[in-house]
């Protein structure tokens, strides 16, 4: 559970301060204690709050590429980088981690913006590219890793948590009386909308791409309900139990990938297992 923020003025505008940066990311302290980092160049400033899971000596953030044009920070895990490195290894990349998430950074080197369902994990991310001065955020399949942002004066802003937003001194704290009223008359806010007006929240499966003065929310994934016609009924019941053990074991093998200590919560009961 690491805690990422920045600022980017995408058309035009003052230098980002380094200060405001550094005030927003320590809201996210309680995020990542072990390690901090900041990347602030002119109009971009990036921030990030360091829980070491995967490569706790070489693995801080901001990640770059081979030749530094790319800048990225990521709150979360990529579950299946081994893979993926050995691709892009194989393809002539070099890392310098053994971090899991530098992968992000090869991945959108070598195939620019359409790698999102190449990754399984959970994981909330920024990369910068410097060439061609365009940010992308993406959120993974489910939202399992959060992310929020907010758009003042051609300014954008985002960060982990909401509270990292509010240090910004263009942000206002209003309340969203729609949102008020959603969490009274349903379960919890309908996504995007945040109990802050104008602060919104990336939804699970979406990335946002900001290029050229525009900004575009895009999804990538959406969870695939077949029809009851297309599922194949005449495999026997053994099938499924095999397949079904097979995803989980796999599922709980990856998630297993640390170099600290891991440790699990177990329920039991009708309700939770």
């Amino acid at each position: 559970m690491c805690g990422i923020t920045g600022v980017f003025n995408f058309s035009g505008g003052p230098p980002v301060e380094r200060d405001v940066i550094e005030r927003m990311a320590d809201a996210l302290a309680h995020r990542g204690p072990d390690d901090s980092g900041f990347y602030v160049e002119d109009r971009l400033g990036f921030g990030f709050k360091r829980l070491s899971i995967i490569d706790l000596t070489s693995g801080n953030q901001p990640i770059y590429n081979e030749d530094r044009s790319i800048v990225m920070i990521c709150n979360g895990e990529i579950f299946n980088y081994k893979e993926l490195r050995h691709e892009l290894e194989s393809k002539g990349h070099r890392f310098y981690t053994h971090s899991d998430v530098e992968v992000l950074a090869h991945l959108y080197e070598e195939h620019g913006t359409d790698f999102l369902n190449k990754l399984n994990g959970q994981f909330a991310f920024a990369i910068f590219d410097r060439k061609t001065n365009t940010l992308l955020l993406a959120r993974d399949h489910v939202g399992i890793a959060p992310l929020f942002y907010t758009v003042i004066d051609n300014t954008f802003i985002f960060a982990s948590e909401i509270k990292a937003i509010l240090k910004h001194p263009l942000v206002r704290r209003e309340v969203d009386l729609t949102a008020l009223d959603q969490i009274f008359s349903f379960p919890g806010l309908v996504s995007p909308r945040t109990m802050f007006k104008n602060i919104h929240s990336l939804k699970p499966g979406h990335s946002i791409l900001i290029r050229d003065g525009r900004i575009e929310v895009n999804e990538y994934w959406d969870l695939n309900y077949p029809l009851a016609s297309e599922i194949d009924t005449g495999k026997p019941e053994s099938y499924y139990i095999e397949k079904l053990d097979e995803l989980f074991s796999r599922s709980v093998q990856y998630r297993l990938q640390a170099d600290v200590p891991v440790g699990f919560y177990l329920s039991g009961g009708m309700d939770s297992s």
